[in-house]
């Protein structure tokens, strides 16, 4: 086990890409095995110190960052322990520690394929399954929790669970309420009828568990893949073609939105983006040899019909694609440049809403933003009714502002369904908003589930709970 504790070796465990700034800690600890750190947090709830679980640094919504206690940083369990191909797909075990990136290019290279999909790809395998992360192929496959078939854990109290698909929860407060109709939810403790008891660890955000190795389902690595970049002169032909492509007039694995300003911001790196474009989609498709050029001829057909520009962006080879997927991924690097050069605080809106909702969304997205005089960006998962609205301040008074309107949007989708996020999570940035989604009552039991299993508060202080709501 590795231990910091001076100023400089820790200060780049004490942030993430929140730009919540602040935060402090006496000491970092990595372990490397489960057993290291079930000693940790064994001596920790001995002695009632807190623990924030670090993984690489990318979540964006505070609950990386400490104020107290120590850091228990995932980096040394980091080792992809075995990958086996099997008759539909095949299964994986890593560590919580593994880099998402190369635990997909090692899947690959057995000719598999794990779905999950972040546009942060340096972020630790541990880090989405704690925050149940989705991306853009979760339109076809699902969210992470789709693909965990076993965690081993470490509570609070020392004590090691290796908990596989199918166990069931032990006797414990179950909340009442469910989770709201929507595609994506990583807005507090999964909760459903009957469900495994592993269900409820993944998407906790590090509040009652630490995982620490991950069993994964694969699937056959698709045989080929048709992606496009697809520009549109008016806006309501782009959401006119998001319409019938989710209404099942092709077989889509990604629908990705970017609205007029995300183009803006994106021609200071790709100045061929069309002058007269004001909206754009990226989308993918798996193609077979037999099946390629009939997908093809059917998305053309589509792009047509809705009057999509003749020179869009195709790709049907690997390298290609990745330079489609790397104009996809380029937009939220921007944005956070954006922010770390105002030393603005984040506003970026991660809600999701039932399919009958999404337009009316939309619309209050674009007219208040519209007549703000703020800066901001529409993009993101769009056929899964969940857009991502930066709104870019420059100084504080703007920033208010921001936050003023970021309420508005919240407020509106907690009144059609929603929720308050679909895959970034809740951490501390977003922790004092759940009262607008969850009853008192709802948060209570939500609560009781935590100290039930971490009894002294002492995992992810601060995160989904302020801490005196736990006393």
């Amino acid at each position: 086990m590795i231990i910091k504790s001076g100023p400089d070796e820790i200060q780049s465990f004490l942030s993430d890409a929140s730009f919540i700034r602040d935060g402090y800690a006496d000491r970092v600890v990595l372990p490397e095995s489960i057993e290291e750190v079930a000693e940790v947090l064994a001596a920790a709830n001995r002695d009632r110190v807190p623990v924030t679980v670090s993984g690489a640094g990318t979540g964006t919504v505070g609950g990386r960052v400490p104020f107290g206690g120590i850091v228990l940083a995932t980096d040394r369990l980091n080792r992809i322990k075995s990958i086996v191909a099997e008759e539909h797909g095949g299964r994986a075990v890593a560590e919580a520690g593994v880099i998402l990136a190369d635990f997909q290019r090692a899947v690959d290279q057995k000719g598999l394929l794990y779905p999950p999909d972040p546009t942060e790809r340096g972020c630790f395998l541990g880090g989405t399954v704690a925050t149940n992360a989705s991306g853009a192929r979760t339109f076809k496959y699902g969210p992470t929790r789709d693909y965990i078939e076993r965690l081993k854990l470490a509570l609070a109290s020392g004590e090691i669970l290796d908990l596989r698909r199918g166990d069931k929860l032990p006797e414990i407060p179950v909340p009442s309420y469910r989770p709201p109709a929507t595609r994506k939810n990583a807005s507090g403790y999964f909760v459903a009828p009957d469900m495994d008891a592993i269900d409820l660890f993944i998407g906790s955000e590090g509040t009652l568990a630490v995982i620490c190795e991950i069993e994964t389902r694969l699937i056959p690595k698709p045989q080929g893949l048709l992606s496009g970049v697809v520009f549109f002169a008016k806006e309501s032909d782009v959401l006119a073609f998001v319409a019938e492509a989710k209404s099942g007039a092709v077989d889509a694995r990604a629908l990705e939105f970017f609205d007029n300003e995300s183009l803006n911001f994106l021609r200071q790196k790709y100045p061929e983006i069309p002058a007269e474009a004001v909206g754009a989609i990226f989308f993918e498709q798996e193609t077979t040899d037999s099946t390629e050029e009939s997908i093809l001829n059917a998305w053309l057909a589509l792009l047509e019909k809705h009057n999509a520009f003749a020179d869009s962006w195709f790709a049907t080879n690997e390298q290609d694609q990745a330079r489609l997927r790397e104009f996809r991924h380029q937009l939220p690097v921007l944005m956070n440049e954006w922010f770390a050069h105002y030393r603005q605080r984040k506003v970026s809106t991660d809600m999701a809403v039932p399919d009958v909702a999404f337009p009316g969304l939309f619309d209050l997205y674009k007219q208040t933003l519209r007549s703000s005089g703020l800066r901001y960006t529409i993009f993101g998962h769009i056929g899964d009714n969940h857009v991502h609205v930066n709104i870019l301040p420059r100084d504080e008074d703007e920033g208010a502002r921001a936050r003023d309107l970021y309420v508005q949007f919240l407020k509106y989708a907690a009144s059609v369904g929603g929720t308050l996020s679909a895959e970034h999570g809740v951490g501390k940035l977003k922790r004092d908003y759940l009262r607008l989604f969850y009853s008192d009552d709802q948060l209570r039991e939500m609560a009781a589930l935590k100290k039930t299993f971490d009894p002294h508060g002492i995992l992810g202080r601060g995160n989904i709970f302020a801490e005196d709501f736990l006393n």
